[in-house]
């Protein structure tokens, strides 16, 4: 009789196949590192006083009473609930298993908790959760819109990095063509052309005439940054009223649903755009996996000779691709002129299209977990915002860093291993 060895196969056959699994630690360690980090700053930064959290807006059905907790007791509650996730995760690793996705989620869930209570510690003043994600939800709408333009170009096989070149496009035409038609749907219209626009160009230098993928993104990136500039003071600037004052969407509450405590004022109090979000996210992600539209796309992007074999148009494919994302981008791109404010302003997206990747990357190329992401980052972004206003003494520059902070922990920590499309940046000449 033959014995099993430590991998499986047997004495008494050497040549039996072997199984090795690749085990990564990325993810307990970037989990210990920002547990160590919350715990120094509990330590160094003591605060005395209660917590005050509001959950209901003077609108809702019923009021939800101010909920009063204390701020270092809920702040260290939190760290150790932390700490048993990173035991659950270390553990998981060291049995050669991923960490579960609902062990980072409540990890992150109960160190983002315990932070807000440790910040909002000794405030007189209540912190509005409906106000914390309502702007949450708004300032990811151009992130979202964005990644999901990355999905669709990269899954083609086109590293698309020029996407902050179209959304700062799609700002620009919207607040121009809004302003002359005082209509914020021409506007949204118009942003999606010139952003398609952006996505032509990137196609015709990386897809015909196989030019550095990367290089051009950056290089478009650089030209509309530069453009939009210009005619910002050259032709906005003095024909403000006509040129750079759009008419923006109004809201559009949806009855009984917005008097919804919490959820009703953050997700049935919105403008189309941000109504449109969602929609636009489940036809990205039922094209792609669901038609025979998204199969030859990500045919494309896998393995090109092998699509280009059995009939597909590999270069057709991925411009029409460009174009679609492009003109996705433009819609987030469109928000900030006819949703965010009604006018344009000097590289308003303020590297919005950066971020956008970044989520790409974190949701591994797919839109859904793609605009979990983005929102994800939409949430860091304004957390700045309404800790300012409840007195946090964390200091401003340091919020101002956070989303970005995010961006590197989801990308670099916790994001896992992820796999980009095989024929990403990769051009295809047809032998």
């Amino acid at each position: 009789m033959t014995a099993p060895t430590v991998d499986g196969a047997t004495t008494g056959a050497p040549d039996a196949p072997r199984t090795v699994s690749t085990i990564s630690w990325k993810t307990p360690i970037a989990l210990a590192v920002v547990l160590a980090l919350y715990a120094l700053l509990m330590l160094l930064a003591p605060r005395e006083g209660s917590a005050r959290f509001a959950l209901s807006t003077p609108t809702d059905f019923f009021q939800i009473p101010v909920y009063v907790i204390p701020g270092m007791g809920t702040a260290w509650v939190c760290a150790a609930v932390a700490a048993a996730l990173l035991v659950v995760s270390v553990l998981a690793t060291r049995d050669g298993r991923r960490t579960p996705l609902w062990v980072t989620s409540v990890y992150a869930a109960a160190l983002l908790f315990g932070f807000l209570a440790w910040a909002a510690a000794g405030s007189p003043r209540d912190l509005s959760v409906v106000g914390l994600l309502g702007g949450a939800v708004a300032l990811s709408v151009p992130l979202v819109y964005g990644s999901l333009s990355g999905v669709i170009g990269e899954r083609s096989g086109t590293i698309n990095i020029a996407i902050e070149s179209q959304l700062l496009a799609g700002a620009f035409t919207a607040a121009v063509v809004g302003s002359l038609t005082n209509s914020p749907w021409a506007g949204l219209v118009a942003a999606m052309i010139a952003a398609a626009l952006v996505g032509l160009v990137l196609a015709v230098f990386t897809i015909t005439y196989r030019v550095n993928q990367i290089i051009v993104g950056v290089v478009l990136n650089v030209l509309v940054i530069g453009l939009t500039s210009f005619f910002y003071s050259l032709v906005l600037v003095p024909n403000t009223q006509t040129l750079n004052s759009t008419t923006r969407f109004e809201r559009l509450p949806i009855p009984f649903l917005e008097r919804i405590p919490v959820i009703g004022p953050v997700l049935f109090d919105q403008t189309i755009v941000v109504y449109l979000m969602p929609v636009v996210v489940f036809l990205v992600w039922y094209g792609l996996f669901r038609t025979r539209w998204g199969l030859r796309l990500r045919a494309v992007g896998e393995h090109p000779r092998a699509a280009d074999t059995v009939g597909i148009e590999v270069l057709r494919t991925r411009y029409r691709a460009l174009l679609i994302a492009g003109a996705v981008g433009g819609m987030g791109g469109a928000f900030y002129t006819v949703v965010s404010i009604n006018q344009f302003n000097r590289e308003m997206t303020a590297g919005a299209g950066f971020i956008a990747l970044a989520a790409m990357i974190f949701g591994k190329w797919n839109p859904i977990r793609a605009a979990l992401a983005g929102l994800l980052f939409g949430f860091a972004t304004n957390l700045q915002n309404v800790l300012s206003v409840v007195g946090s003494p964390v200091p401003s520059q340091f919020m101002l860093m956070l989303p970005y902070i995010v961006t590197l922990f989801a990308v670099a920590g916790l994001v896992g291993r992820s796999r980009p499309p095989a024929a990403l940046a990769r051009p295809y000449t047809k032998e």
